[in-house]
This record gives C-alpha cells, structure tokens and sequence, in this order.
C-alpha cells in the first residue's frame, strides 16, 4: 500500500507551478481543483485547491541521494532553505546533518507548506 501526502493550497496554478517548475514533479492527473505530481520509485503528491490553511511541521519529505546537490539546484530555481541554530537542530548553509549521518534540509512551498529533503546516512 502507497501513502500519497495530501497538501491544501489557495492559489491552484501557483502552486502547480512551483511543483513542476521548481521541483521538476511530472503531472500525472489534474483537473480543475486539484493535480496529482509522479514523485519518482512509484509516489504521488496531492495538491487540492481550499481555503487557507497553514501546518506548522514538514508535510512532506523528498528522499535525495545527494542533497548538497540538489540544494544548489533548488537555490538555483530560487527556492530559499530554512536556517536553524537551535540546541537540538543546527543547520549549516541550510542543511542539517543528524545522528547516523542522515541529513536534511526545510524549504516552503509557494502557500507555506512545509517540504524537506532528505538524505539517508551511509
């Protein structure tokens, strides 16, 4: 069974936009108040047109074998990484690096969610 994150967004088009233009995610299925995105190794994101609504934690995560990479490529997009200097989470150029190795790294969508990369640790 497959888990498809569900994110609410105001502006439709907007958001569409920054997901298949920023992020590089394929429309699989769209119609007039919603758009399924291909996420890659068989996912799916969907986004649905409603009211505003804001979570205040990540809502969705991209798994990345490279992250510094794909970091660079974002930026160059124009996406802005979240900067943490906290006791329990320190991010260094926007990338935070955690127990094992694993890292990841916190940027917002175009309505405010809240979207990781991650990297898994070797």
């Amino acid at each position: 069974m497959k888990v498809v994150p569900t994110l609410p967004v105001v502006e439709l088009e907007r958001a569409r936009e920054f997901y298949e233009k920023k992020l590089g995610l394929k429309v699989v299925q769209s119609g007039p108040s919603e758009v399924f995105f291909e996420c890659g190794e068989g996912t799916v994101l969907y986004i649905y047109k409603r009211a505003p609504t804001k979570a205040d934690h990540t809502v969705a995560g991209f798994v990345v074998l490279d992250i510094e990479a794909e970091t660079q490529d974002l930026r160059e997009k124009g996406i802005m990484f979240d900067e943490f200097d906290l006791p329990e989470l320190k991010t260094v150029n926007g990338i935070a690096t955690g127990v094992g190795g694993d890292k990841s790294a916190w940027f917002k969508d175009t309505e405010g969610n809240i979207l990781a990369l991650h990297q898994m640790g070797k």
